[in-house]
């Protein structure tokens, strides 16, 4: 127990504050600034004297109070709430404007004459689901009622080093073997150029999902471990010590699963680090966050061109830069990074327009796609013809009915939370859709509001942020292969370390709203 008091005087101060209604000078910050790019935009091109601007504007402006507020330092940086507000103004209102300024849409499809009035449209929609993903995550963050006990998880300090180290033992014993049976780092780069020549992935790496879910979780393991050792260590806790902690993680990260062209594997690795660092040992200050925006967009940029054409593609960026034979030959630039991996908005847009042509013959899925999402659990060993997931209906609304051919015409697009509600439902049930982000965004956040400091399920919240984002940008099976792969590892190794206790307080009918608290922030 002395020991877990000491931890307790170490745990880094936060700035929790409850779901509060709209806050009346964010809000109009978030108005200004979003009326004033819209004018500006409209005095650089008469392409933005279209109505479509205003939904984007009032969208803008609606998740850009989150993200205010996140500048404003009224919630934690890692708050999912400003989290989603920051990348939700870049998702909503940045990325419509900038595919407009560029001309920039998807290719290898018949495009409609006018993309603005479908952008227009689909921007409506989103209008109406973030009211929904508002009004919804309030009403859980609220609902949650805390009671006179509440459990605290504590790792037992002599059972966590023996578990931990057995656990990077065999997730590096695993990883070595995957390179061992690729014929080294070498020979797994060549399997995985094989796959981008292909236009598919390599052999080599079918079926290898659970290996992978074991292997990779060795560098945030390794984390946890160090910050479990540094939270006591004022040596270990300095910003030299901890700078270097990342880059080694990062150089994990891209040994651990970044080979295989993975960009993802490496991002929210290092986002889950980043956070580990901010609940667990020191609070990170937030202009370092501002100094990792700017690397996450080099990262999917530079590391687009190894993704898209092996290790020469990446050897000639190195060398000459990104040239214009380089970029049209793999089919990457930084307006593709911006737009296409940071966005969905021509993807959405063009399924909005393809649904409703008159001439549409498409068929909602009504469900299909999340229970063949559902299935990537079961091995095809197991079960050889298991439903297909979102790939048959991508296809379909892209190209027509009865398009899908496997393994000569298939579409990999990712659609995100509106576009595969589209796929199953329709257009009018996206509003609703967002409810679901909205669910999991309160409860995050109630989480995050109720869980002590020095709880070990804070190690988890970062992760659990992440997910809020990947609910909002990817599909069903995506987000199904984000939670087993990054997440049941370190979970189930950290559930045979800990003991659960119950802590017993007296807490008012208000508590979310009073003692779920403003904690002032500590000086970084």
């Amino acid at each position: 127990m002395r020991s877990m008091t000491k931890a307790v005087s170490r745990v880094p101060k936060l700035v929790r504050l409850p779901d509060q209604e709209i806050d009346v000078s964010s809000a109009l910050i978030s108005f200004h600034a979003c009326t004033l790019l819209a004018f500006v935009m409209v005095l650089t091109s008469d392409q933005y004297l279209h109505w479509f601007m205003i939904p984007v504007t009032l969208g803008g402006t609606l998740i850009g109070i989150d993200a205010v507020d996140w500048f404003r330092r009224r919630v934690d940086i890692f708050d999912p709430v400003g989290i989603l507000g920051l990348l939700g103004v870049h998702f909503f209102f940045l990325v419509p404007i900038l595919h407009v300024y560029w001309d920039s849409w998807m290719q290898w499809i018949v495009p409609p004459d006018d993309w603005r009035p479908w952008v227009g449209l689909m921007a409506g929609l989103n209008l109406m689901g973030l009211i929904v993903y508002r009004l919804t995550r309030s009403l859980i963050f609220r609902i949650g009622k805390p009671g006179l006990q509440r459990s605290v998880w504590w790792i037992e300090g002599k059972r966590f080093p023996i578990v931990l180290g057995a656990a990077l033992l065999v997730t590096a014993v695993f990883q070595l073997q995957v390179y061992r049976q690729m014929g080294g780092i070498i020979g797994y780069i060549t399997s995985y150029e094989t796959g981008v020549e292909d236009g598919t992935m390599s052999e080599s790496f079918q079926g290898m999902g659970w290996i992978f879910m074991i292997s990779e979780s060795f560098p945030i393991l390794a984390l946890m471990g160090y910050a479990f050792y540094a939270r006591n260590r004022p040596s270990a806790r300095t910003w030299g010590m901890l700078l270097l902690v990342l880059l080694v993680f990062f150089v994990l990260k891209i040994f651990f699963g970044g080979l295989r062209g993975s960009r993802s594997n490496t991002i929210w690795g290092l986002f889950w680090g980043v956070g580990i660092i901010h609940f667990w040992i020191r609070r990170v200050p937030q202009r370092l966050i501002y100094i990792g925006i700017v690397f996450l967009v080099g990262f999917i940029y530079v590391y687009g061109f190894y993704k898209a054409g092996g290790l020469d593609a990446f050897n000639e960026f190195a060398s000459s830069g990104a040239t214009s034979e380089l970029q049209q030959e793999t089919g990457r630039s930084l307006e593709g990074a911006i737009l296409g991996d940071l966005g969905r908005t021509d993807v959405q847009a063009f399924v909005l327009y393809r649904l409703l042509r008159p001439d549409s013959d498409y068929q909602y899925a009504l469900g299909r796609t999340y229970v063949g999402a559902a299935a990537i659990l079961i091995p095809k060993s197991i079960w050889p013809d298991r439903p297909i997931h979102k790939v048959k209906e991508g296809t379909e609304v892209m190209y027509g009915r009865g398009s899908y051919v496997p393994g000569v015409r298939v579409s990999s697009r990712v659609y995100g939370l509106a576009g595969e509600t589209m796929l199953n439902f329709g257009p009018y049930f996206v509003p609703l859709a967002f409810s679901v982000l909205g669910l999991v965004v309160g409860r995050v956040r109630y989480w995050l509001a109720t869980w002590e400091p020095y709880d070990v399920r804070m190690f988890f919240v970062p992760f659990l942020v992440n997910l809020c984002f990947v609910l909002l940008v990817s599909d069903s099976e995506n987000i199904l292969f984000f939670l087993i792969k990054n997440g049941a590892v370190p979970m189930f190794v950290i559930w045979l370390t800990v003991r659960i206790t119950e802590k017993s307080f007296v807490a008012p009918a208000s508590a979310i709203d009073s003692a779920v608290l403003r904690r002032k922030p500590a000086l970084n």
